[in-house]
């Protein structure tokens, strides 16, 4: 056997060996279900922290042995990829990200139908989730995920450098782009603005720029649309943002870590970032501007202010399984209004309008960033990122436009090249 072959084939048995790895019980599927346990796999995250601590007390009121795995991000990734294309029903809840795998998941048939199951319970309440999270998590009509987790972007920025400069909080693209460029200006240490620049990682957070130009990456027909006229402005005023007022020789392949960086480190006075990875900009442990940061709804471009209002991650229950009831009232619980509601106050944002009209809710968060969330949430498009199969390939796509624009290439040139090779990878996942 070749090498790459038996380190593939033990990779493999490592991940099986994983799934099979629980932090209470450790039952074999038909054991498990004989005896009342519901079998739950969950990425490493806090909101996972916070529901393995409260599990005991849904095992009381619900009668119920929790079977959990917890893994890291690829982990969990090479377990699904191994179980569910197997068809196995070892899995009951699976905690999974919608924009990512989710529209692979459903066409595969992994996702059960969970439709009539989150409209049957009006104290549970399916219409207190916000709508960007619920259309990522619904597929050809059909729930197939329930949010528990948010983020939207929104506009950080150094309250002391706009004082010192006269300046005020930017409500437009326009607004923006002017601060930016008088305090580049004035301090040419500082950058005007920083942004993630990574081909691929900087999709998401143009993303936001692209829907409040007036454009989307697909039209109504789903057909490419990176090269309409809104998607054109929309790359070249998020690339010149960066060329001609970002860190001077700033390099293309930033993610939020390294954009975050310069802005923690007082060398930029506005950023655009989820709204999810505050407190890296708060925490006077992590950031030398803490005490100066605020926030802000994204700037409105031509068509308002549109940031993505979307579920990083989900609860799905396998179609595979034979235990999907308990597998719904395991959901039902995790998600439900109070469990929220802990959750958002331990710092993860939820996908409920409840828990953001609770002064509760929002008193963890600062003043302006859970202002800047509620007027986003309410604007917000429930994708990031091209709602497609194969994302990582579409990423790197549409993403092509950004670093060519940022690097002095011509935006519309860029954008016509990037349209043409994503109209062809869209009639390849057609077949």
């Amino acid at each position: 056997m070749k090498r790459r072959s038996i380190a593939k084939f033990a990779a493999v048995a490592a991940v099986l060996s994983l799934g099979l790895t629980a932090c209470s019980g450790g039952s074999g599927s038909n054991d498990a279900k004989a005896a009342g346990t519901v079998r739950v796999t969950l990425a490493n995250h806090v909101w996972t922290e916070g529901i393995k601590a409260a599990i005991p007390e849904f095992e009381k009121s619900s009668g119920l042995k929790v079977e959990l795995t917890q893994l890291g991000e690829d982990q969990l990734s090479d377990q699904y990829n191994v179980k569910l294309n197997a068809g196995s029903d070892e899995i009951d809840v699976m905690m999974y990200r919608p924009l990512q795998e989710g529209k692979a998941f459903a066409k595969n048939g992994y996702l059960a139908d969970l439709t009539s199951k989150v409209s049957s319970d009006a104290t549970w309440d399916w219409k207190d989730y916000q709508e960007g999270p619920v259309k990522a998590t619904t597929a050809d009509g059909k729930v197939v995920g329930v949010p528990i987790i948010t983020e939207r972007e929104v506009l950080y920025y150094r309250k002391d450098l706009l004082q010192a400069a006269g300046l005020g909080v930017p409500k437009t693209m326009e607004e923006l782009e002017a601060a930016a460029k008088a305090i580049k200006a004035s301090s040419p240490d500082i950058a005007g603005f920083v942004a993630r620049t990574g081909k691929s990682a900087a999709v998401t957070q143009f993303s936001s720029f692209l829907y409040s130009f007036g454009g989307d990456f697909t039209d109504s027909s789903g057909k490419s649309a990176v090269n309409s006229d809104a998607a054109k402005k929309a790359y070249a005023f998020y690339g010149g943002l960066i060329r001609n007022y970002g860190p001077a020789n700033v390099s293309t392949d930033m993610s939020w870590p390294e954009a975050m960086a310069i802005f923690t480190q007082g060398k930029a006075a506005f950023y655009t970032e989820a709204d999810s990875l505050y407190k890296n900009a708060t925490d006077p442990a992590k950031s030398k501007v803490a005490d100066t940061v605020g926030f802000a709804a994204l700037p409105a471009g031509p068509a308002g202010s549109k940031p993505y209002n979307i579920p990083s991650w989900g609860l799905a229950v396998n179609q595979a399984s034979g235990n999907q009831d308990n597998a719904w009232k395991f959901i039902q619980w995790a998600t439900g209004k109070e469990r929220t509601l802990a959750a958002q106050k331990a710092g993860v944002p939820g996908p409920r309008a409840s828990v953001w009209a609770d002064s509760e809710g929002t008193s963890t968060y600062p003043k302006d960033l859970a202002e800047a969330i509620a007027a986003s949430a309410k604007n917000g498009v429930g994708h990031d990122r091209p709602e497609v199969v194969t994302v990582g390939k579409a990423r790197e796509i549409v993403g092509g436009p950004i670093v060519a624009t940022i690097t002095g290439a011509d935006a519309s040139a860029a954008a016509d090249t990037a349209h043409e090779d994503f109209q062809k990878f869209l009639d390849t996942e057609k077949k």
